[in-house]
This record gives C-alpha cells, sequence and structure tokens, in this order.
C-alpha cells in the first residue's frame, strides 16, 4: 500500500510488548482500563447527579444518553479500526505508515461527523416514537442538542486514542480521560444549577459539560501529538499527500465498517432496551439505567483485556509471528474470564450499597435492585464474547463477528426480549424489564461459545499458513 513520498524501507523495528507475558499484556491493560473506567465515570456523574435531581432529569439523561451512544459508538468503533492497522505496522517497523493512517483516519472521522450529527439535533421522531413522557422528552431532547456540540471533538479524538494504543501508549489517554473526568462533577453542577451568568439547566446541564469536555480532550491529544518528541517517528513524510486517500480509507472501511457494525449492534442491542422501556414509566427507565451504568463500569475490565490482547496479536502479526499472536489472545481471554466471575461476586455481594449511590428514591432503587442479578449474569457472557471479538479484531477479522452479533443480539437478545416484554406467554412471569435483561444474557451466550470458537479457529490457521510459507520457503528436504 505505497504512497507517493512516503519512505520506500521500513524505519528500524519497534520493540513491541512481548505477548507471551501476563506482566506486559497487564502493562498495556490497566491504563486502558483506568482510561475506560474514566469514560464511563462521567456517564456515572450524570446519572447520579441528574439522579439526584428527580426521576424526570434522570431519565431524561438516560434516554438522551442512550441515543446519543447509539449514534456515537458505531463511528467511534469504525475510527477505532486504525488500531490494529497501525499495530501492524508498528510491529513490521513501518512508523511513518502510521501517521499517514493517522490523517486518513482524521479525514472519515469528518465524513461521519457529517453523517452523525443530524439524527443528534433533529431528535423529535425518535422521541415521539419510543413513546417518552413529554417532560422526560424535553429533558432528553435538551441535552442531545448540548452534547451535539462535542460530537465533531469525540470522532476526531479517536484518531489518536486509537494510534496511542497501537504504538502501546495508551497511558497518555489515560491521563487525559482522569483529568476530565475531575472536571466532569464540578461543570456538571455549574450547568444543572447554574451561577452568575449560567443560566441552570437542569439535567441537559450534564450534556453542556459534556460537549465541554470533549473539546478540550481533542485539544490536549492533538498537541501531544505535534509537540511530543514521541511521536515524531510517526509522522508522515511532508511529500505524503494530506487529502483523502482512497487506497487508505478502503482499508479502514473494510474493517472499520462491520467493526462498527459490531459495537452498534452491541450498544444498541443494550441501549434499545431503555428506548424500549420508556412507555412503561419513568421509575422503570431509572431502575434499568442504574443497572446499565453498573454493568457498562464492570465490562471495563474485559474490555481493556480484549484491547491489550487485540494491539499484541496485531503487533506479533506485524512482526511476522502468529504464535506469538496465539499466546497474546489465549492470555487476555483467560485473564478477562477469571476478573469477570470476581467482580460479579463482589458486585452481588454488595447490591444494596451499590444500588444507593445512584438514588434515593425507594421504588427506583427496588427496580434496580430486581434487575441486577440479571444484569450480573448479562456480564459473564459479555465478557467472554467481548474479549474474544477484540482478539478477532487484531487478526483484521470483523465481518463474521458482525453477523454472528447480529443474529444473536438481534434476533435473540433484543427482538426475544421485545416479544416476551410486549407480548408474553401466559405462563411468563417475569417483568417486561427483567424479559429484556434474561434475552439479553441469552444471546450473549450463544455469541460468546460462537466467537470464542471462531478466534481459536483463525489463530490455528495463521500459525499452519505461516508454518507452510517456511517450509516453501526452505525448499524440498534433499
Amino acid at each position: 500500500m505505497a504512497v507517493p513520498g512516503a519512505p520506500s524501507r521500513p524505519s528500524p523495528q519497534p520493540k513491541p510488548l512481548e505477548a507471551g507475558s501476563t506482566r506486559d499484556l497487564l502493562r498495556l491493560a490497566w491504563p486502558i482500563l483506568v482510561a475506560q473506567v474514566a469514560v464511563i465515570g462521567l456517564g456515572l456523574v450524570d446519572t447520579v447527579m441528574a439522579g439526584r435531581l428527580s426521576a424526570v432529569d434522570l431519565a431524561g439523561v438516560a434516554l438522551g444518553s442512550s441515543l446519543y451512544a447509539t449514534v456515537f459508538v458505531g463511528f467511534m468503533a469504525t475510527l477505532q479500526a486504525l488500531t490494529p492497522i497501525a499495530g501492524h505496522h508498528y510491529g513490521a517497523g513501518r512508523l511513518a505508515e502510521i501517521g499517514i493512517d493517522v490523517g486518513q483516519t482524521l479525514w472519515l472521522a469528518a465524513a461521519l461527523t457529517l453523517i452523525g450529527l443530524p439524527p443528534l439535533l433533529f431528535n423529535a421522531p425518535w422521541l415521539r416514537l419510543i413513546g417518552a413522557e413529554p417532560v422526560v422528552a424535553d429533558v432528553a431532547s435538551a441535552y442531545l442538542w448540548a452534547i451535539a456540540v462535542g460530537f465533531p471533538a469525540a470522532l476526531a479524538s479517536r484518531a489518536y486514542i486509537a494510534m496511542n494504543a497501537a504504538v502501546s501508549r495508551p497511558s497518555v489517554t489515560m491521563v487525559i480521560n482522569v483529568a476530565a473526568l475531575a472536571a466532569k462533577a464540578p461543570l456538571n453542577y455549574l450547568f444543572i444549577h447554574g451561577a452568575g451568568p449560567v443560566p441552570a439547566l437542569g439535567g441537559a446541564g450534564c450534556g453542556v459539560a459534556t460537549a465541554l469536555l470533549m473539546w478540550l480532550m481533542l485539544l490536549g491529544l492533538w498537541s501531544l501529538w505535534h509537540l511530543d518528541p514521541f511521536y515524531r517517528r510517526f509522522h508522515a513524510p511532508p511529500q505524503a499527500p494530506r487529502r483523502p486517500l482512497w487506497s487508505r480509507q478502503r482499508e479502514l472501511l473494510r474493517l472499520g465498517l462491520p467493526s462498527g457494525g459490531t459495537t452498534l449492534i452491541e450498544v444498541s442491542s443494550f441501549t434499545f432496551i431503555t428506548l424500549l422501556l420508556a412507555r412503561f414509566g419513568a421509575t422503570t427507565v431509572a431502575g434499568h439505567q442504574i443497572v446499565a451504568n453498573v454493568v457498562a463500569l464492570l465490562f471495563m475490565l474485559p474490555l481493556a483485556y480484549g484491547i491489550a490482547s487485540s494491539v499484541l496479536v496485531a503487533q506479533a502479526l506485524g512482526a511476522g509471528q502468529p504464535e506469538r499472536a496465539w499466546r497474546a489472545g489465549l492470555r487476555g481471554y483467560r485473564l478477562a474470564v477469571t476478573t469477570a466471575f470476581i467482580v460479579v461476586a463482589v458486585a452481588y455481594l454488595a447490591r444494596e450499597p451499590l444500588v444507593g449511590l445512584f438514588t434515593r428514591d425507594a421504588a427506583v432503587a427496588a427496580v434496580a435492585l430486581g434487575l441486577l442479578g440479571y444484569g450480573l449474569a448479562f456480564h459473564l457472557f459479555d465478557a467472554v464474547q467481548g474479549v474474544a471479538g477484540f482478539v478477532l479484531r487484531g487478526y483484521k477479522v470483523a465481518l463474521a463477528p458482525m453477523l454472528v452479533h447480529a443474529v444473536t443480539l438481534w434476533a435473540i437478545g433484543l427482538v426475544g426480549g421485545w416479544w416476551l416484554a410486549y407480548r408474553p406467554p401466559a405462563f411468563w412471569p417475569l417483568a417486561p424489564a427483567e424479559s429484556f435483561w434474561l434475552a439479553g444474557a441469552f444471546g450473549l451466550a450463544i455469541a460468546a461459545a460462537a466467537l470464542t470458537w471462531l478466534a481459536a479457529f483463525v489463530a490455528r490457521s495463521r500459525i499452519e499458513a505461516n508454518g507452510q510459507k517456511k517450509s516453501r520457503a526452505l525448499g524440498p528436504a534433499p
């Protein structure tokens, strides 16, 4: 994939982390974990502060954030295709290629911004479609208008975040995300309650604070890319074209579109539950949202292991070492599954104080406690399928996982949950929210089995292909 003006020879070989070492996998995973927890923390702060205002504000922020996430995460995952692409470059020593692909990812982010803004700004049809109560819809609409201001910055930041992960420097993203989390509560308070010339915006103030932080985070990432000497070796050469290049865009889209589709299916099957529960009242939505936030927070551990494993798999494959890639994936998989069981046990034992952190409303707390067991079962299967899916991305395999998720999460989880909630059989004992969570967990169980098998199959196929290639290179035995 040569580019005019790009170096004709690879740069000196970098030294990727040793994929067979648990210590080195953890060294890469822990800043990813902290960074992801900080991102989830932004949503948790919104949930806690909106919940302490009223059930209406909490439900409005929950619906608004669900609609925003449905739009954002698919595009975000499309841009995250840069991580395995740049990881392969890094493992192979093609360092200047990384800078070229960072620029191409920024062009793609600009195009996706134009596609994603209209549904955020013109949100009334979606809120009517889901049957939200008028007072809840007003809060959700104001929240969406506010957070849409930060949408372009959020997408552009993914280019730098994906690149930092690929070159084994996720600590940069961690520091920026933690700083944003530290500023979130004060900014929320300012825009929720108002001060001086700043009006009190209620729950919608959470969206204003998030939008401001998105632009500040992009400024920090952009400044480091241009000013930190560490990144100079990755910058594109001056002669390289600055316009969109179809060959590069095609590779980003080939991996990014199915990856984005997979993430969109995952998140929409999750967030659509919130939307479909809207007609059952603010109390049900608020209780469900508390469990959704807990499950999202717990998923940060397998997510960190999955991203770290994906990076190490990509680096090893770029270096022509599929056996090392297999060890990286297997190590991350085992760690993710083990920690999932541990955190589920801890969360269940601490369920009452955990729910108490989110709400003072006894009715909302009762709904959340009734759903938490289903949510924890959901998490166990989510951890398994999540890390298997990320390992497959390291191998640049994305289409098959998307198809698996479409069947298991949409057809089985979401449609099955809708049927059990809206058209339950006469014998069905569960409430609507419980039905959605149970169907989702069942779909994830099937996805976990299918993706685990597929990841093992792809890894072994690459090892066998590499062995055959070496045999051909050596020629027939004398």
